[in-house]
């Protein structure tokens, strides 16, 4: 992927000129594009917004706003209750949690019962929402999502393929939950959720190594088999017990064609191909627009081939490595100093395109993963061709970090 095909340094300059870096950008015209494509590839299903890849409340009220996105993935329940008191109104917890006070909170409304669904795995999630309750087991009605395990198995479990999330891997063990939520008073089971991360998140052509690539999708093609038949299995058993299911959500942004087509799943996630952070230049099956990107000011040049900018070490998460680095993305030809990567509060680059580059220009990085970025800036300036048409505050900015 490269700075021409979807971007112009020479734009963004022009749009920020009156802006100091650092600072962070989301281009409208990818944002849109990439969500069109998103809806594309669905086929139809309606696409829940996976909210830790957008972590800016303008932002989702944007994509929601159009037709074929419907309802938020959040990711704490501090998070969801904060969503549903800004009037959004359909908003799936995909995690359990342990947050008693947000419990508490979330039994005695019945406008925020109404609007969120709590993850569910195991019946000790269950009697922490009791306890919480007001007056032992009042208070309203809890909704409640099941989550499958979709990690791909081999040698009897010896090799795993996926993270290690929900306990509940066999149709019969959802089931047996399922019956637990049907029989205990003050909650309705309105959901099943399944994230196929090995496939959604784990690029299949990367360059330069298409040994490995050939492997990722011999075991995705195999797992995505294996899954879509387990998860028909698993929805059959649950209808079973509660025929009012309301909703089957599986995927993520790099599975969204091939989950949405399982009969069973009735909505996919997708969160990071609005963004398109660079962990996402690796699929064969689509190709998005970065639209989320930083700008580091140039505060020295030490030397020929060299500059340095402010800070710029914001690593994202996961198995630490270089694929979590953010890239240089704009001059194009810039790479890190291997003595001393991505810095606290500097950084140096290498390469001819520095020679270009005089104090105060602005360099334009990609971070790895999508949401985290807005961790590391307060606000958000919507770019539209080569001018910035609104300044949005991400959640930071609203003084809002839930993890």
């Amino acid at each position: 992927m490269t700075a021409d095909a979807y971007g112009d340094k020479a734009s963004y300059d022009r749009a920020t000129a009156h802006l100091d870096a650092p600072l962070a950008v989301v281009d409208l015209r990818a944002f849109d594009a990439n969500a069109a494509d998103l809806v594309r590839r669905a086929k139809g299903k309606p696409i829940r917004v996976a909210s830790k890849s957008v972590r800016c409340r303008a932002l989702l009220e944007r994509v929601l706003a159009r037709d074929g996105f419907a309802g938020i993935m959040s990711f704490t329940l501090a998070e969801s209750l904060w969503l549903a008191r800004s009037g959004f109104e359909d908003v799936l917890l995909a995690y359990p949690s342990a947050d008693r006070a947000g419990f508490a909170e979330l039994t005695a409304d019945p406008k925020l019962a109404a609007a969120v669904t709590v993850m569910v795995d195991d019946p000790a999630q269950l009697a922490l929402i009791d306890a919480a309750r007001p007056a032992g087991r009042g208070g309203e009605e809890v909704r409640v999502c099941l989550e499958l395990d979709t990690s791909y198995r081999l040698l009897g479990g010896k090799v795993r393929f996926g993270a290690r999330r929900s306990p509940l891997r066999e149709p019969s063990q959802l089931a047996a939950l399922a019956r637990t939520v049907a029989r205990r008073p003050g909650f309705r089971l309105v959901g099943l959720m399944a994230y196929e991360g090995h496939v959604a998140g784990v690029g299949d052509e990367v360059d330069g190594k298409p040994v490995f690539s050939r492997t990722v999708r011999m075991m995705q093609a195999a797992a995505r088999k294996e899954l879509a038949q387990r998860r028909w299995e698993a929805v059959r058993a649950v209808r079973a017990v509660a025929p009012r299911l309301e909703f089957v959500n599986g995927g993520g942004t790099g599975s969204v064609q091939h989950t949405a087509a399982e009969a069973a799943v009735t909505e996919v996630a997708a969160g990071s191909g609005l963004y398109v952070p660079r962990l996402f230049d690796n699929f064969r099956s689509f190709s998005g627009r970065p639209a989320a990107l930083f700008a580091q000011p140039v505060v020295r040049r030490p030397g020929p081939g060299v500059v340095t900018v402010l800070g710029g070490g914001y690593p994202a998460s996961g198995v630490a490595g270089a694929d979590r680095l953010p890239v240089p993305y704009l001059p194009a030809g810039l790479r890190y100093d291997p003595q001393e990567g991505p810095g606290e509060v500097q950084t140096p680059l290498l390469g001819a395109a520095a020679d270009g580059l005089a104090i105060g220009d602005k360099v334009w990085f990609r971070h790895a993963k999508a949401g985290e970025m807005c961790e590391r800036f307060d606000a958000l300036q919507l770019v539209d061709g080569d001018r910035v048409v609104d300044t949005v505050p991400t959640y930071r900015g609203e003084g809002r970090t839930f993890l």
